[in-house]
């Protein structure tokens, strides 16, 4: 029997849940000639959306991490690789007859796929201009091709003067449509949303939000229902404790639902499985705890207390802001209505073992 929840990984099919007003704004935006910035913390289901609006949709599409990205020369290589993957090498080999640097492409007998370099005495920029033109002459009217830029709030430190490098070429380009995603909400804000930024409303801009209570309680509810009389106590208590988070509330009802159906637990399972997926992940919890100094514990202990975040900006020092905005971008903290400790079964062990 297949366990019917899905983390870890991007979800697709069956186990893809609600999003059906965000996956028609993508897809109306991705019909039109503008471009879509889709910013949410880690975790909720950004790559699972737009997988599944690509996907739909039918038109070749490629994919880069930023985070994964070196430097410029890099990411002209990776962009040229994704290119290599989803075009036929006779067409490119043509376009590619006018780079004023030839790449060096090799296959990979291990990944059975194409490698691709640079020579490092060339021009940054000479290599990214002569990549983001062939994107626009591989895209057609009819097959316009779709770039998604994940985690692109990392173009500042990928190379000085790379956004505005990027401005320029993608404001020139026709038949193409770029999705950028980004996860820290204030550095993506800065990006798109400051005038004097290159990429000043560059885009359609959607905020990505926790999945609504009554989508999530009906899509757990239909899969949990025969292997628990209780089903509405066992779902409601899911979602008081990851909060509709989308990740975590997948991966709480998995444990839940393994519980219920392998070993006819009845009596506490969610008490249950919480405390299995915290004693799996105990080592790494204190592992990070220990890496944190005391001003950002003592902000960690406010927030699993259950403080009020007003109360606590009203008599925050210049060191707890930057504290806490630090936590924000390294994803431990997020702030929806308010601030809150982003991974629940972490919070969970501060609870337990700290407190």
């Amino acid at each position: 029997m297949k366990n019917p929840f899905k983390f870890g990984t991007i979800v697709e099919d069956e186990f893809f849940t609600d999003r059906v007003e965000e996956l028609k704004l993508v897809r109306r935006v991705l019909d039109g000639e503008n471009h879509l910035i889709l910013i949410s913390p880690r975790r909720f289901g950004k790559s699972s959306l737009i997988m599944k609006a690509v996907h739909e949709i039918g038109r070749p599409y490629l994919w880069l991490n930023m985070q994964r990205i070196i430097d410029v020369p890099d990411f002209a290589a990776k962009l040229l690789k994704e290119t290599l993957r989803i075009y036929p090498w006779e067409k490119l080999k043509h376009l590619m007859s006018h780079f004023r640097m030839v790449p060096l492409v090799s296959m990979n007998p291990l990944t059975n796929g194409m490698d691709v370099s640079f020579q490092p005495a060339m021009s940054s920029d000479v290599l990214l201009e002569d990549v983001m033109r062939l994107l626009e002459r591989v895209s057609t009217e009819r097959r316009k091709l779709i770039v998604v830029f994940d985690e692109f709030q990392e173009v500042h430190s990928i190379g000085k003067g790379l956004d505005k490098q990027l401005r320029a070429l993608m404001q020139e380009q026709k038949n193409l449509n770029y999705i950028i995603m980004g996860s820290q909400e204030s550095m993506m804000t800065e990006i798109f949303e400051r005038k004097k930024s290159p990429f000043y409303h560059f885009g359609r801009l959607m905020h990505l939000q926790r999945i609504p209570h009554d989508d999530f309680y009906k899509y757990i509810k239909e899969r949990m229902a025969p292997h628990s009389a209780d089903v509405d106590v066992v779902v409601s208590e899911i979602l008081s404790v990851t909060q509709c988070h989308p990740y975590y509330t997948q991966q709480l009802a998995s444990q839940v639902w393994e519980l219920l159906t392998y070993e006819q637990q009845t009596d506490n399972v969610v008490e249950t499985a919480i405390n299995q997926l915290t004693r799996e992940h105990d080592l790494d919890f204190e592992r990070l705890w220990v890496s944190f100094n005391q001003t950002d514990k003592r902000i960690l202990l406010e927030l699993v207390e259950g403080k009020n975040p007003m109360q606590m900006r009203q008599r925050a020092s210049s060191t707890q802001y930057s504290a806490l905005k630090r936590m924000m971008q390294m994803g431990y903290v997020i702030r929806n209505e308010q601030y809150e400790v982003e991974d629940p079964f972490f919070k969970y062990w501060i609870r337990k073992n700290v407190l």
